[in-house]
């Protein structure tokens, strides 16, 4: 008797479907499609003012698309951070956003608040659900903080990490939500080489676990060694999408990393009004968090 093995089918954990976001008169993402699929990690990479953030935004709920849809395993979501939050999406920034003055262990614990389903009266009164609860969460925390590196300076202050540590932290709060796909907006901003190695080494060590991950980067060689799938935004626009080989050789990637127009590709002009557009977005999107 002979015995078949079938290897598991991939399951689409995002769906973004036709996501368009215009500010005003200006369009800065779109009709772009992309999917992810559990294993996976993909990377979305472009020139400044491509639209790779706001796209980011258009998937985490912080913008609300103007046409499109965004799913998460079969399921549209709201466009409301928190409840992407609880569905199963984590991301980190392009910059660092920590409680400077809260330890390296208080960091991660905020990011388990979507996972503790203890109410108020619990936590007043100390209850013992809440208890247990608050155990779990910091057994948790411990164990992320262990997998990033960080479990020697749980007590530190986060402002007193190294800049690379500071990014390891931010993963590490994110994780805390227990996300089924982690959107990771330029990881290695700033970083050296080595410590650049340290988070490629921990972008597998988190697939490996089971989580997709989307990655925003300009290190084009990291991203090249890191992804299985690469796709190009190019002033809004998805112009090529496919394995790190196919996206390098293409002319028009090539085109729009050197400077060099393209038949079709919008005028610098308008890419900064784009550009422009976003920056006044974003910054009116933190101030109305505050």
């Amino acid at each position: 008797m002979t015995t078949t093995t079938t290897a598991p089918t991939a399951t689409t954990v995002l769906d973004a479907s036709g996501v368009t976001m215009r500010f005003g008169g200006l369009t800065a993402v779109r009709d772009v499609n992309l999917t992810v699929n559990t294993g996976e990690i993909v990377g979305l990479i472009g020139p400044n003012g491509a639209g790779k953030t706001t796209f980011f935004n258009c998937l985490t709920g912080l913008y609300v698309p103007t046409e499109g849809k965004v799913a998460y395993k079969g399921t549209v979501l709201p466009p409301k951070p928190h409840l992407v939050t609880q569905a199963g999406i984590a991301r980190t920034f392009q910059n660092i956003r920590l409680f400077a003055n809260m330890t390296v262990l208080e960091n991660v614990l905020v990011g388990r608040h979507t996972r503790t389903k203890e109410g108020l009266w619990s936590a007043l009164l100390r209850l013992p659900g809440f208890k247990k609860a608050e155990e779990e969460s910091r057994a948790r925390a411990m164990e992320l903080l262990e997998f990033t590196g960080l479990a020697a300076k749980a007590d530190h202050l986060a402002r007193n990490l190294p800049y690379g540590e500071q990014r390891k932290l931010e993963i590490a709060r994110a994780l805390a939500s227990e996300p089924g796909l982690l959107l990771l907006d330029e990881p290695t901003a700033g970083m050296n080489p080595q410590e650049t190695r340290a988070a490629e080494e921990l972008i597998f060590a988190i697939r490996d676990q089971g989580i997709a991950v989307l990655v925003i980067e300009h290190d084009i060689r990291f991203i090249m060694n890191l992804c299985d799938r690469v796709a190009v935004l190019v002033q809004g626009e998805k112009i090529v999408e496919g394995p790190a080989e196919v996206v390098q050789a293409d002319e028009r990637v090539i085109a729009a990393y050197l400077g060099t127009p393209f038949e079709g590709e919008p005028g610098t002009a308008e890419a900064a009004e784009v550009e422009a557009a976003e920056a006044d977005a974003q910054s009116t999107t933190e101030g109305d968090d505050k």
